[in-house]
């Protein structure tokens, strides 16, 4: 699948996505103008004293990581919250965020509310009844012992730095001693020295292990909370452009989505891929040939690029035909609607215009429409030679209105049993006496909704599909298709009508092989009808600038 045909959704459904990202690029918009600032106050909390030892060891780093991690996780319990709460008196508190920095005894308290004092004031709060759940809190140990403990500290500091002090004294007066029995009196106040050393250093660190000093499991604020001043997430271009990205996204995927469930073919290549049956006529979209305006466009305007399509389409049939010739065509359609009566009145008309002796036969006995393109009546025709009350020279039209190579067969009356008339011999013996008269006989039929089609496409020697691009269902073709192959039927091509003028990637089929054409058709046209008009002088600026207008919207 080419790159096009991906952007074919995005450029049929262009106004949506337009829409749908304007609209919630303003949504995104106003939602910034109403929301109120949000500040955010940030404090700071470390586990142990790892960091201050000058020899820590990977033990204590680890340790107090997973401390940390767990005093995270006891920040967001009730126990914290309501303990906040309760000091603060508030009944609620704003949204706040506990982290742990990556591999660190760090703890971040963030607290976000729309006033500034209050965010500073719950993030200290929480934290400080954080360090109330350590056990090494100043409330969780008692006052009187913790000074008892630190006083036997200081009391052993100094009684370890005189006894180191008097070791050192020792060692110096034993190198300059050279009795023997001073030498051994002093070595022997050096060993006892030494043991007293000993007992000091182990009753000291006994007495650590006790209070707050070294502590692994001990919490503290390193950084309180300061009042913030700046608001955050003021990048309100930011959450615009992400607004409109999202509702970009949204409609793109929409769009995508709703051309999924379209399966209507749009492009010739398609159509012949679907069908397995060639393209022969491209009869693009005209104020004439569209809705209710119902005219002989070959005859009105020879020289308009309609008409110039209509030619070509009579060429392929005749080239269609060169093997075995198409003395019978029915024209029909999938749906109502298609504008097959257009096509089958224009053609016979251009057959007409070229010689060509033709009968044209409305053979819709439900929904008879040829007589309204031609503006007769429709008192007699196909259905009364089935009752034999008129012969065929009677019923066929060949009005002054007409080209003096066209004759119509009108539907008159409307039988009860369409279908059981057209199937049966009398409706062959109708098609031998109206080739005897022409040399092309053009049949105009209901559509596919109905069996009458099936019914006559085994009586003819070619049948014309045609087709609204971007309307037709895949898979209603493929079973015409079916139908017309198992009535052993011949399908000589599609006529693609209702094309859109405009280039679009929906068509760039017919459009590569096509809209030259149209484009020089239009050219000659315009020529044409200034030189008709004042043989080459303009004699009025109107008519000149209002066919101008014309041309450019068709191109």
């Amino acid at each position: 699948m080419e790159l096009k045909q991906y952007l074919i959704p995005l450029r049929k459904w262009w106004w949506l996505l337009v829409i749908t990202t304007v609209i919630s690029a303003f949504s995104a918009y106003f939602a910034t103008q109403i929301q109120a600032p949000q500040y955010q106050a940030t404090a700071a909390l470390m586990i142990g004293q790892a960091i201050e030892d000058p020899n820590p060891s990977g033990t204590d780093f680890f340790l107090e990581t997973q401390l940390a991690q767990a005093y995270a996780d006891i920040a967001q319990r009730q126990v914290v919250r309501q303990a906040t709460m309760d000091v603060l008196g508030l009944s609620w508190l704003p949204e706040y965020r506990v982290s742990v920095l990556p591999s660190n005894q760090i703890i971040e308290i963030a607290t976000v509310d729309t006033v500034p004092e209050r965010a500073q004031a719950v993030a200290n709060t929480l934290a400080e009844q954080l360090v109330l759940q350590s056990p090494t809190s100043e409330q969780r140990v008692d006052q009187q012992r913790q000074e008892f403990i630190n006083d036997r500290l200081d009391n052993l500091e100094v009684q370890i730095q005189e006894t180191e002090n008097d070791i050192t004294a020792l060692q110096d007066e034993l190198g300059n001693m050279i009795s023997a029995r001073q030498i051994a009196e002093t070595s022997a106040q050096i060993t006892g020295l030494q043991a007293k050393l000993t007992t000091l250093e182990t009753n000291y660190a006994t007495l650590v292990d006790n209070t707050q000093q070294g502590a692994a499991n001990i919490l503290r604020i390193i950084e309180p909370a300061l009042l913030p001043s700046t608001p955050i997430g003021s990048g309100k271009a930011t959450i615009v452009l992400l607004g409109a990205a999202i509702g970009f996204g949204l409609a793109t995927g929409a769009a995508y989505f709703m051309e999924y469930l379209d399966d209507s073919l749009k492009s010739p290549k398609e159509i012949s891929e679907v069908t397995g049956l060639p393209v022969i006529g491209f009869i693009a979209a005209t104020a004439e040939n569209s809705g209710e305006n119902r005219r002989i466009l070959v005859s009105e305007e020879p020289r308009s690029p309609v008409a110039e399509a209509f030619r070509a389409l009579r060429t392929n049939l005749e080239f269609a035909g060169v093997d075995k010739p198409l003395r019978t065509l029915l024209v029909t359609s999938p749906n109502p609607s298609d504008g097959k009566t257009t096509i089958a009145v224009n053609l016979a008309a251009i057959m007409a215009q070229g010689g060509t002796r033709v009968i044209l036969i409305d053979a819709d006995l439900r929904r008879p429409s040829v007589h309204r393109f031609l503006d007769i009546a429709n008192n007699i025709g196909l259905s009364d030679l089935f009752t034999s009350r008129n012969g065929f020279q009677d019923a066929v039209y060949a009005g002054v209105d007409l080209l003096p190579n066209m004759k119509v067969l009108r539907t008159g009356s409307l039988p009860p049993n369409p279908a059981e008339l057209l199937g049966s011999a009398k409706m062959e013996s109708i098609l031998d006496q109206a080739k005897a008269l022409s040399d092309v006989v053009i049949i105009d039929s209901p559509p596919f909704v109905v069996s009458d089609p099936v019914i006559l496409a085994a009586k003819v020697d070619g049948v014309i599909i045609v087709l609204q691009p971007d309307r037709t269902n895949a898979e209603t073709v493929k079973a015409m298709v079916e139908q017309l192959n198992r009535a052993n039927s011949r399908v000589v091509g599609i006529v693609l009508n209702r094309i859109p003028c405009k280039q679009g990637l929906h068509y760039p089929d017919y459009l590569t092989y096509y809209a030259p054409y149209y484009t020089y058709a239009g050219h000659y046209a315009y020529i044409n009808g200034v030189r008709q008009n004042g043989h080459g002088l303009i004699k009025n600026i109107n008519q000149i600038e209002n066919l101008m207008r014309e041309l450019r919207n068709m191109f």
